[in-house]
């Protein structure tokens, strides 16, 4: 018992100290060897380990120990690679590169035409370099003997009996039929005269009948015995001429692996498929010029999808980002890598391919940019957003301010493939400024790039940012002398609409729509209606729900009835006017009592007397006392306030103007071109004074007042007086000045009129105080009025 305990202790010690891990052991191999999985201990690589019990084969402890020495001297693509041969006392281990059977894909028939072609044709170049070479025999040619690398490349192993033809006391004479089922594969010669046939036969001739039953195998799946061999079952055509004279029964007329190869290389050979030629050429792809490169690129581009994945990932793709990054490859080279990048898992894509691409992003050579643009939705899955925010957008600005059209255009249509990628701070920061300065691109076709690239962005757009830079936009867009782009800014606001609110689409967006409907393109005109009749759909939609009215219910006094009936004119009146006319048909008497003084005793200002009934009231009485006006508020006089202008003129016993009364009553100077310009035809100004001298309503009879009442309620203002008063006042100015500066604005005189009718000339006790309210033009100042107009 302590025995066994001792030697399982001093097995897992010899097991410990070995420089890699066992893994799961690969079956179906019929050598002496037992394959097992591994990996390193050093960097934890994937590895292979072929395991000779010594005890268990002692009879044939020399072929593997042939095996062992082989492998370390023998040095060919097509041989399995080794990494480390370890012999202890009990175990010979050989370590080499992670390798399958190639039997477990036999067997199962999975191997296309093409591929099976690339695999002889590596095995068969391998034979070749053996035999012509090494002057070595390998004596065991045939499916266990070969293994599959992780690039998919058939690689040659099986050296059990691999013996040089210079060596007298080979071992290939002595143990040549304990390689394991040797009956069943070796050739007539060899069964009839023993392997010391092989010296005298020419050299190749063994291995050039094992490759003929290796041909066999791999096109039918099996090989049962020498009554199979030489059918053409299954083998391509192409082949069978070569093929049968591979496995000839006399070895005399046996061609070597070489000729083989060279019959299959020839124009129109069995040997010159895209993946041999890719194969060849792939090594020294560093080392061609353009048009050599060139060729390549379309051999890797007939590449069908049948071929081996795991080539193209361990042979060619590092030979290939070698080539684009160092060996100045181009835009194709990189067409080429992101293709079988699509292969790729996502840890096999971060560690091979993501670090050479994000160098290549600060690539100065403008058509490896926008290759790299126009690849990046093949790519970009791949990459998180970490990544593209910080290393790759980053190197993307630079294109939004090349020189190179082409290289802006292609950067504008690549945020839509990286917007899913970047972070609401660049979004809304960065980017935006960036697309504002191509929208302003010189390149008509950019511009329109960048409406289309926004309004398809807008849903990653900040709500705060989202409607401001979109109105901007899409409204400068729909005025680009570019058909297309004024057509993209139609199609964007259309596909935009529910980013916008619907106070935002009555006031901005249909009036930026408008213009379009009579553009000259019917393109944009048509697209225009289609818009518009969407906005106003919506519109009307949302003021469907809206209340009748915001303003409150009128009360039941019937004081309060009378007061809104001056106001607002008959409830009953729909026309569009309604309102103004029934406020000069509204009956005055309404308006019962006196005007009250103001607290410092002055009567009420004529700004007041004059309001028409229909205007709201100031929210502070005006001051008594003379305004400063500017010259903008000359140009303003509002139709209503001239109406009562005579009015005020007989009323008011304070110097306030009438220019002071529209300083007071209205902001909107909409209309006031209209009513005040001045021709210079005497008529015109003769009707527009008679249709302001309007008969005046008469007064009602108002209660007993203090004598200081601002005019007689007893009788009509005297008109006679007044105009007596003017006739002396006209010597030193006239009553309304006009000029090129101001329209009708000059300030009347206003008197005071007391209960008695006496003239006005007898009656004032002041001179009437003229108030020149004329702005002082600026020298060389031109007239500016009606600009607008």
């Amino acid at each position: 018992m302590d025995f066994l305990k001792s030697a399982v202790a001093s097995a897992i010690a010899k097991g410990s100290s070995l420089p890699f891990s066992l893994g799961d052991r690969v079956d179906g191999n019929d050598t002496l060897w037992t394959l097992h999985n591994a990996t390193k201990r050093d960097d934890g690589s994937n590895c292979s380990v072929f395991t000779f019990d010594i005890n268990a084969n002692k009879s044939r402890l020399p072929l593997a120990k042939n095996a062992m020495r082989k492998c370390r001297t023998l040095r060919h693509p097509g041989v399995l690679k080794v990494l480390d041969t370890i012999e202890t006392e009990s175990h010979i281990y050989i370590v080499t590169e992670r390798v399958t059977p190639l039997s477990w894909n036999v067997k199962r028939k999975s191997i296309s035409e093409e591929t099976a072609k690339w695999g002889i044709y590596t095995v068969a170049s391998t034979l070749k370099f053996i035999n012509e070479d090494a002057s070595s025999v390998h004596g065991a040619v045939r499916v266990p003997s070969v293994y599959t690398s992780e690039s998919g490349e058939w690689k040659l192993g099986g050296f059990d009996i691999l013996s040089s033809m210079n060596d007298d006391e080979a071992i290939i004479y002595t143990y040549g039929s304990l390689v394991p089922d040797s009956a069943r594969y070796t050739p007539p010669e060899i069964n009839k005269g023993g392997w010391e046939a092989i010296k005298r036969n020419p050299l190749a001739a063994v291995d050039s009948f094992g490759l003929g039953i290796l041909i066999f195998e791999v096109f039918n799946g099996s090989f049962a015995g020498a009554d199979q061999v030489g059918k053409t079952t299954n083998v391509p055509p192409s082949m069978h001429q070569s093929y049968r004279r591979l496995c000839a029964a006399n070895p005399k007329i046996r061609i070597s692996a070489a000729n083989f190869v060279d019959q299959g290389k020839k124009i129109g050979g069995f040997f010159e498929t895209p993946l041999i030629r890719l194969t060849d050429d792939v090594e020294s792809l560093g080392l061609k010029n353009d048009s050599e490169r060139d060729e390549f690129l379309n051999q890797l581009s007939q590449v069908s999808e049948d071929f081996p994945e795991e080539f193209f990932k361990m042979k060619v793709l590092p030979e290939l980002l070698k080539s684009v990054e160092f060996g100045g490859g181009g835009p194709k080279v990189l067409t080429a890598v992101v293709k079988i990048g699509t292969k790729l898992t996502d840890d096999e894509y971060a560690s091979r391919i993501t670090p050479v691409l994000v160098r290549l992003f600060a690539n100065p050579d403008r058509a490896l940019r926008v290759s790299l643009l126009d690849n990046l939705p093949l790519m970009i899955d791949r990459f998180s957003q970490k990544l593209v925010t910080d290393k790759i957008f980053p190197q993307m600005t630079s294109g939004f301010t090349d020189v190179a059209p082409v290289v802006r255009e292609q950067t504008v249509k690549a945020v839509l493939t990286v917007i899913g990628k970047l972070s609401d701070r660049v979004i809304n920061g960065e980017l935006l400024r960036f697309l504002a300065r191509t929208a302003n691109d010189e390149q008509p076709g950019i511009r329109t790039n960048t409406t289309i690239c926004l309004g398809k962005i807008a849903k990653n757009l900040s709500q705060n940012t989202r409607t401001k830079v979109l109105i901007a936009a899409f409204s400068r867009s729909v005025r680009d002398p570019f058909v297309h782009a004024r057509n993209a800014g139609l199609l964007a606001f259309a596909a935009t609409i529910d980013s916008y609110s619907e106070d935002d689409c009555a006031s901005k967006v249909l009036p930026a729509l408008c213009p379009s409907l009579l553009d000259r393109e019917k393109l944009v005109r048509d697209q225009a209606n289609k818009t518009l009749d969407l906005f106003l759909q919506r519109v009307r939609q949302h003021g469907s729900t809206l209340a009748d009215s915001v303003l409150p219910p009128p009360s039941d006094t019937s004081a309060a009835n009378n007061t809104n009936a001056a106001r607002i004119g008959t409830s009953n009146d729909t026309s569009w006017a309604g309102w103004a006319i029934s406020s000069f048909t509204n009956k005055l008497t309404a308006a019962n009592g006196e005007i009250q003084p103001t607290s410092n005793g002055n009567a009420l200002t004529a700004a007041e007397l004059a309001r028409p009934s229909s205007v709201p009231q100031p929210a502070h009485a005006p001051v008594a006392e003379t305004l400063h006006y500017t010259p903008s508020s000359l140009k303003v006089a509002h139709p209503l306030v001239r109406a009562s202008s005579e009015t005020a003129a007989k009323v008011t016993t304070t110097t306030t103007t009438i220019d002071d009364m529209v300083e007071e009553d209205y902001d909107d100077a909409w209309g006031a071109d209209a009513w005040d310009q001045d021709d210079g035809q005497a008529e015109d100004k003769d009707d527009e004074d008679a249709f302001f001298d309007t008969p005046a309503s008469p007064a009602p009879a108002p209660a007993p007042a203090p004598a200081a009442v601002p005019y007689d309620d007893g009788g009509e203002p005297d008109f006679a007086g007044w105009l007596a008063a003017q006739s002396k006042a006209k010597t030193k100015k006239p009553l309304l000045s006009k000029n090129k500066t101001s329209s009708a604005s000059a300030d009347l005189p206003i008197r005071s009129t007391g209960t008695s009718k006496t003239p006005a000339t007898t009656r004032a006790s002041k001179p009437a105080k003229i108030i020149d309210t004329k702005p002082k033009e600026a020298e060389g100042e031109e007239d500016g009025w009606g600009d607008a107009w």
